[in-house]
């Protein structure tokens, strides 16, 4: 049928019918999130030698992996060679598996035909002893599981440091809480190699995110952040519920219905989807029904040496969610298993575990192994069955976040945790893994060189190493993977190219009239501040001069005594005469009356003809005489 097609298709010209849309080349956009692998220390060299190169995922990193750079190497120099030699496809069926060489004793073509031979007898096995010697660090390097390193993106958006990480369970959806108040929702089936968040949330206005974790069935997620009440939210980002807060006037913390002080963690039960664990900084942990938002489960205070208020700054459930721990603010690990009946009282306790805030706790899978990371710069690992003191301690790991975590691989032969940026440090943000079972460090992972790791983990279906970083300026979401080896996840959105925009996309941006913006709606705005800067101006001010030392009065220099200088000068220079109080007033004006009469000015000569002779009467002291 193909061939007919080609026929068919040969008879038409190219441009006929839709063009189908070029496959996009999955080895390039791999290659362009690839790791830089070439130096043994993590800490020398963090930047991109060539950032021309690559697009910006994120700054690349020098990683050192013990007993896989030399194979990693090979690995890459044999596909590189087999890619030259490979010109053309291949015809045919596929070449038969290379046969098993069998041990040196065999002379023949190294072909094992039937059984497998019994193991080597204990003589054997003595005599062999010094060529076993040489490769038993490389045997037990092989049991370890392999790192996905090889690559590397960023996932952005945050503007503080991420406090918060949560994976679904099949590894499609990922949660990232902030110190900037908002949650971010990731979806790698939306998502392209732009790696944007499809949802963003602020549960509560001004409060910091500090725990996320999904339900068992990942249809709900819960949010812890710095206030008193933890919310509930389902899988597409909607409000379910949140739950009641208690009355801080309460001294009795059992009196109350819920947490009356800020949250510091929360972790739903990994076996049932109804029951969720938090704890706060008012000294209690609480089990809470989320069927039921107002009425909570159990209360439970730890033992304390004095009756104070300590907040409980982690807590955790074990796998089968049968026991809870939880680290207090003096130091102490506090076990509790959930039974019928059981209470306040701690099954475990272990006193001044740690010197300062204890900021994760994890348990192992089989119930036997307990992490506690601390602010004490240290990661100490618990044999559940002994808790006196701890099996191993990890000393020199900076810590300066409250959420700092440690975590297992998914098959928990590897413990892991991040470490924080020092001030006077060069060694920028680093993973440490390190090896359970003989309880030294394997390996140690540069993931920024300015930034502090906060939160980590390793998802086990999708095998993708998860690490939180940021500051007080920016923060992101570091995923770590290799191509060969992890599945689905980023794998999927990396070689997704984003989709171009077409005419049909085009919105007008509509003009928004605000009437109470104009100037005529507008407040008047404050001039408190002009009015003080121009009291402050002595010229704006109008502030009199200081008076002058010697004769003056009201600052004014010389004797007058309150009258201007020109009236005092006058007076005493005799050009003002004030004779009015010893003339009479009748005298004064009829001494005008022969200058009018000889020379009128004005209303007098148009009526010099007609008008009367004016008749003055005489002063009454004639008429006495």
């Amino acid at each position: 049928m193909e061939d007919m097609d080609e026929a068919m298709r040969a008879q038409f010209p190219l441009s006929f019918g839709k063009p189908s849309k070029p496959q996009p080349h999955t080895s390039g956009a791999h290659s362009a999130t690839r790791r830089n692998t070439s130096s043994a220390n993590p800490a020398a060299s963090f930047p991109n030698p060539n950032p021309d190169s690559r697009p910006d995922h994120g700054p690349r990193r020098e990683v050192f992996e013990p007993g896989r750079a030399g194979s990693s190497r090979a690995a890459d120099e044999s596909r590189v060679s087999a890619e030259d030699e490979d010109d053309g496809t291949m015809i045919g069926p596929p070449p038969p598996p290379p046969p098993m060489a069998a041990g040196s004793e065999e002379g023949d073509e190294g072909l094992i035909i039937g059984p497998p031979r019994p193991p080597p007898s204990s003589s054997e096995q003595n005599d062999s002893d010094d060529e076993s010697e040489s490769s038993e660090l490389d045997g037990d390097m092989e049991d370890l599981p392999r790192i996905p390193l090889s690559n590397e993106i960023v996932l952005k958006g945050h503007t503080k440091v991420v406090s918060a990480l949560a994976v679904d369970h099949s590894g499609s959806r990922v949660l990232t809480g902030s110190y900037d108040y908002t949650v971010r929702m990731y979806d790698f089936q939306g998502m392209n190699s732009k790696l944007q968040s499809f949802r963003q949330l602020e549960p509560f206005e001004g409060h910091q995110v500090r725990s996320l974790s999904w339900s068992p069935t990942s249809d709900r997620f819960l949010c812890v952040t710095g206030s008193a009440q933890a919310k509930i939210y389902d899988r597409d980002g909607l409000t379910l519920g949140e739950f009641i807060k208690g009355d801080m006037y309460i001294r009795d913390l059992k009196n109350t219905k819920g947490h009356i002080s800020g949250l510091t963690g929360g972790e739903w039960n990994p076996k049932s989807k109804e029951t969720i664990l938090t704890s706060s900084e008012d000294g209690s942990l609480r089990i809470w029904d989320v069927a039921d938002f107002k009425s909570q489960k159990q209360v439970i205070k730890p033992k304390l040496a004095r009756p104070l208020r300590i907040p409980v700054t982690a807590c955790a459930w074990d796998h089968d969610g049968k026991r809870i721990v939880g680290g207090i603010g003096d130091g102490s690990i506090q076990l509790w298993s959930i039974k019928p009946g059981w209470g306040s009282r701690p099954d475990i306790h272990v006193g001044d575990a740690h010197s300062d805030d204890i900021t994760g706790l994890k348990f192992s899978t089989d119930g036997l192994v307990l992490l506690s990371r601390s602010m004490d710069s240290t990661l100490k690992i618990w044999d559940l069955r002994q808790m006196r003191t701890p099996i191993k301690v990890f000393a020199d790991l900076p810590n300066h976040y409250a959420q700092t975590n440690a975590a297992f691989s998914p098959d928990e032969q590897l413990i892991f945790t991040g470490t924080s940026v020092e001030k006077e440090g060069t060694s920028g943000g680093l993973l440490f893994f390190f090896d359970r079972r003989k309880l030294e460090l394997v390996s140690q992972v540069g993931i920024s060189p300015t930034y502090s790791v906060i939160r980590c983990t390793w998802h086990p279906k999708i095998n993708q190493v998860f690490a939180t970083v940021g500051d007080k300026k920016e923060g992101g979401t570091h995923i770590l993977y290799d191509s060969s080896v992890s599945q689905r996840g980023a794998l999927v959105c990396v070689g997704r190219a984003p989709r171009k925009k077409s005419v049909d996309d085009f919105e007008v941006q509509p003009v928004i009239h605000n009437p109470h913006a104009l100037p005529l709606f507008r407040d008047a705005p404050s001039r408190k501040r002009l009015r003080e800067k121009a009291l402050k101006d002595p010229m704006k001010s109008h502030k009199p001069e200081l008076p002058v030392t010697g004769p003056g009065f009201g600052g004014r220099v010389g004797v007058t005594k309150g009258s201007l200088l020109t009236q005092y000068l006058l007076k005493q220079g005799g050009l003002i005469k004030e004779t009015w109080m010893d003339e009479d007033p009748r005298e004064a004006i009829l001494k005008y009356a022969d200058a009018a009469a000889k020379d009128p000015k004005f209303i007098a000569p148009a009526y010099a003809e007609t008008q009367p002779e004016p008749v003055f009467a005489k002063s009454d002291s004639e008429e006495e005489k």
